[in-house]
């Protein structure tokens, strides 16, 4: 058997918002029984699983693992400096035109 975790309990704020929604009864009577052999009531044990799961899909849609050969190919392009295109060409002689130097 796992030991629960509270998760929300890490967070040092006062609770002040409200979430509503509705449910079919056999998820509620699951979360339920969840909490109860988790040894918390329902309300906890639903905030801390959305909690969990929002902060694993916000974590996997903020960081981007590659394996080693992508690693190499990414880090190698990286490296690499692309050759200046035209209109880069133009930006400088624009700003040779406009800027004096000192």
């Amino acid at each position: 058997m796992q030991a629960y975790h509270d998760e929300i309990g890490k967070v040092d704020e006062r609770s002040t918002e409200r979430m509503s929604f509705r449910t079919k009864p056999r998820i509620k009577e699951t979360i339920q029984k969840a909490a109860a052999l988790s040894g918390v009531d329902d309300s906890v044990f639903t905030m801390n699983a959305a909690y969990q799961a929002a902060m694993l899909t916000i974590a996997a849609h903020e960081h981007t693992l590659l394996e080693p050969a992508d690693h190499e190919a990414f880090f190698a392009a990286l490296d690499r400096d692309p050759a200046p295109t035209e209109k880069l060409r133009a930006a400088f002689t624009r700003h040779e035109e406009a800027i004096v130097s000192r």
